[in-house]
């Protein structure tokens, strides 16, 4: 429900984008982050500002090209992007923030039930995803419809 304090808490007129983090956000996921890896240069890009370019990309579909000028370059967000997908940083801030709505509507972290209607057991009895993936490809050209004739033996 909201209320005046609820307003305010969520209220992001005073940030630069509408998907930067306020300090709140960024409280949650900073521990979330990887620390950076001994060894070698040390760490130069400000982690939040990192966590603001993925979420202006996520939040508005634009393309790598597109990125505001204040925001980190193109190359150091996708870097980024990919890392945090192959360490698996991105699943556990998902599974944290998760856990944390689960817990702040009252529920266990978990759910303890699962429901699985009659239409989507129908399609993975079918295949559905490989059906999906059939149907989206490219048709083959039929060597009749080629405008080439082969009539006469390959090897003349």
């Amino acid at each position: 429900m909201w209320t005046d304090e609820s307003r305010s808490r969520h209220n992001r007129d005073k940030l630069r984008y509408p998907s930067d983090l306020t300090d709140e956000e960024w409280g949650r996921l900073r521990p979330l982050i990887p620390p950076a890896k001994r060894g070698g240069r040390p760490r130069q890009v400000d982690m939040r500002e990192i966590m603001n370019g993925l979420l202006y990309i996520l939040s508005t579909g634009c393309q790598w090209r597109q990125i505001p000028k204040d925001l980190p370059p193109r190359t150091t967000l996708y870097e980024y992007l990919q890392r945090f997908d192959w360490d698996g940083t991105l699943l556990r801030m998902h599974h944290a923030l998760y856990v944390e709505c689960r817990e702040h509507a009252g529920r266990e972290a978990s759910p303890s039930v699962a429901i699985i209607d009659s239409q989507s057991v129908k399609s993975a009895e079918k295949g559905g995803p490989a059906l999906t993936r059939q149907a989206m490809m490219r048709a083959r050209k039929s060597k009749a419809a080629s405008a080439i004739s082969w009539s006469t033996p390959k090897g003349c």
